[in-house]
């Protein structure tokens, strides 16, 4: 059998630099510059470079970024890693009042746990048209038999977080 808990792969250089923005006005390009850095941390991880950040407040609760090579899980995605971190920051799994930003637009299985959270907010740089389940291929949010919607906001940062994307899928064809 093998190991479980594979060791940690070497760290990937990075084309892009994290950006370090300033705190005075904390907007949604700030909160998507944070989500960008940690997308940032999952290429350098050898991850899809996907990043999320979760705000209530005014604050960062959760941050995370695609794990899932590293913990050969498919449900670790960054939406998914950051609600369980929010939910567990807040002390509850119903987050109405957070905003979660992602680089990229929600899979399925992520826009489905955004809204089970009711998460209050979506924001999201990329639309992705293959499998974006708010908007892209399909729009979890607009089923009518759903009890909660979430607000979207579409395009933040949209050039940046696609040019990091672009850039990653780049390299993994090149490699092969």
């Amino acid at each position: 059998m093998s190991d479980p808990f594979p060791p940690p792969r070497p760290e990937l250089p990075c084309p892009f630099a994290k950006v370090f923005p300033s705190q005075l006005v904390r907007d949604d390009a700030f909160f998507m510059w944070l989500a960008y850095n940690q997308a940032i941390d999952a290429w350098r991880a050898d991850e899809v470079p996907i990043g999320a950040v979760i705000e209530l407040g005014g604050e960062v609760i959760a941050s995370a970024h695609n794990q899932r090579d590293s913990t050969r899980d498919p449900t670790a995605h960054a939406e998914i890693i950051a609600l369980g971190q929010a939910a567990r920051a807040s002390g509850d799994w119903r987050l109405n009042e957070a905003t979660l930003y992602v680089t990229k637009e929600p899979c399925p299985m992520c826009s489905g746990a955004a809204l089970m959270a009711r998460i209050g907010r979506v924001v999201f740089a990329v639309s992705d048209p293959k499998m974006g389940c708010l908007g892209g291929a399909t729009d979890l949010n607009a089923l009518p038999q759903v009890n909660h919607r979430l607000t979207i906001t579409r395009g933040v940062l949209e050039r940046e977080c696609l040019e990091l994307l672009q850039a990653y899928f780049q390299q993994k064809r090149a490699e092969n």
